[in-house]
């Protein structure tokens, strides 16, 4: 008997790294299972243009996904939301009426009935979409959650609302450090991410929010894999009180869709220098679509590269502002570094703008990374074995970098972090880094063969990918309970 078409709607937050490794995971899921189809909602953020145009872009580049464009809405006022994570949970609750609609119209009208759509087997919604589980809900269709992050960072947020119930002060006055049932070892406030320091902040009060809602969801897909983090992955209790969990990574664009063409042009310059540099020579430092250094402290880390002595290449943009593009390249880098530093680096140092990440970490020449230890980066490393120097800067990069350093004995090459970090420490970090003897340089070479093992068939994520798409396809299991919302009142989804 042939399989009847399961259709798949995913809802990603406007970021570029979650819209990434969603269109990853529906690749993944089709190429697996050809009945599967996927439709993708794209939200825009107000003061994101530069990801604005890079979804434009991407939605007319990749085959096979249908992409359907929400209606524009504007931000929550700063009386509704104090905080980063306040913003972005309440802009995406307010798009609940928005995915009710069109999810309707899509699946659930005559209209729809009569063009033979294929069965709606879930609404996959990101990580700070909780609120929509309630659509699923009232349409009567599983929700999932996308994880898009670590199994340690799952298991805080699935504890946190305990640890909010048995401590009273804020996490920043704790005496003591704090247990979480994903890491062996107990954790200090400062690895936190900063919005949970503060109980009366509203991004902590959201964080508990989500950290109870996701427990509703009917499954949750983490873009990990169990070798990289055994024990989160495993603390992880199957015994009904979560979901049951999915680590279906590494989950990385390998082909660079999200960069525009614009950019590929730019980096031209700087692909020819690397081709010019011996095998794994170069330490490459990038920080991330929003990671910027004020000038005191970028001096401080041109002066400990001059001192280290071994080629760089160094992704230098200015501070992220709302509605501007992050990736904006200095104009003037002579007033910005020390005097003389590019003059007395040149045949040794390339200091440019935003270079595709991918591309470099996979370069022959790179030999060493310097990285704000966002997820994507830390798992875009370990595929092209590329050790780390962790330099966290904001969000759960801290927590990630403590995973990396502490549970996983030794992962990264830790810096000490301060309000300013000296020049002294960026040289050790990057001797240390570069060293052909380091620790961390031979572990990241077995996870690189690993991260590659668990994709195919009988690996971990290949496996865990396969009990996902046999839960998705079993129609007893994702039976839609309402078929039609004829008391709907429907919206204008044209904006």
């Amino acid at each position: 008997m042939s399989k009847k078409r399961v259709e798949l709607v995913f809802v990603p937050i406007p970021f570029v790294g979650h819209i990434v490794s969603t269109i990853e995971l529906a690749k993944h899921l089709m190429a697996r299972e050809p009945c599967i189809s996927v439709t993708i909602f794209i939200i825009k953020y107000p003061t994101s243009v530069d990801v604005n145009a890079r979804i434009q872009s991407l939605s007319a580049s990749i085959a096979g996904i249908r992409f359907i464009e929400l209606p524009h809405l504007e931000l929550p006022s700063p009386d509704r939301a104090q905080s980063p994570e306040a913003m972005l949970s309440i802009f995406m609750e307010d798009y609940k009426p928005f995915v009710k609609t069109t999810v309707t119209q899509l699946f659930f009208t005559p209209e729809s009935s009569d063009s033979k759509p294929g069965r709606l087997a879930g609404l996959f919604i990101d990580m700070f979409c909780t609120p929509m589980i309630d659509v699923a809900t009232e349409l009567g269709i599983p929700s999932y959650i996308f994880f898009a992050s670590t199994a340690c960072l799952l298991g805080l947020l699935l504890h946190l609302p305990a640890l909010d119930a048995g401590i009273h002060s804020d996490f920043k006055d704790s005496e003591t450090d704090f247990m979480i049932p994903s890491l062996t070892n107990s954790v200090p406030f400062q690895v936190l991410p900063e919005s949970l320091w503060h109980k009366n902040h509203d991004g902590f009060t959201w964080s508990v929010y989500h950290g109870r809602r996701l427990r509703e969801a009917k499954g949750i897909i983490i873009n990990t894999f169990a070798e990289l983090e055994p024990y989160a992955v495993h603390s992880l209790p199957l015994d009904g009180s979560n979901p049951p969990v999915y680590p279906v990574g590494p989950l990385l664009d390998h082909q660079g869709l999200i960069h525009m063409e614009s950019e590929r042009t730019q980096f031209r310059s700087t692909k020819r220098w690397l081709d010019d540099q011996p095998t794994a020579s170069v330490v490459f430092l990038c920080f991330g679509s929003m990671g910027s250094f004020n000038p005191p402290q970028v001096k401080e880390i041109a002066v400990g590269l001059e001192r280290s002595f071994h080629r760089f290449l160094w992704s230098l943009c200015q501070p992220h502002h709302s509605g501007q593009n992050c990736r904006k390249k200095y104009t003037n880098l002579e007033e910005l570094l020390p005097e003389g530093f590019l003059d007395r680096t040149t045949k040794r140092g390339f200091v440019c703008g935003w270079v595709p990440q991918v591309d470099v970490l996979g370069h022959h020449a790179i030999g060493g990374f310097v990285s704000h230890c966002g997820w994507n980066s830390i798992l875009e490393s370990l595929w092209y074995g590329v050790p780390i120097a962790a330099w966290p800067l904001y969000a759960e990069q801290h927590l990630n970098a403590f995973e990396m350093a502490k549970e996983l004995r030794g992962l990264v090459v830790e810096l000490r972090l301060d309000d300013l970090v000296m020049a002294e420490e960026v040289e050790r970090a990057v001797r240390c880094l570069m060293d052909s003897d380091c620790e961390v340089r031979k572990k990241v070479k077995e996870l690189r063969e690993m991260s590659r093992q668990v994709l195919m068939d009988g690996g971990s994520s290949f496996t865990s990918l396969g009990r996902l798409i046999e839960d998705l396809m079993d129609e007893r299991a994702n039976e839609v309970v309402v078929k039609v919302c004829p008391n709907f009142s429907t919206l204008n989804t044209d904006g």
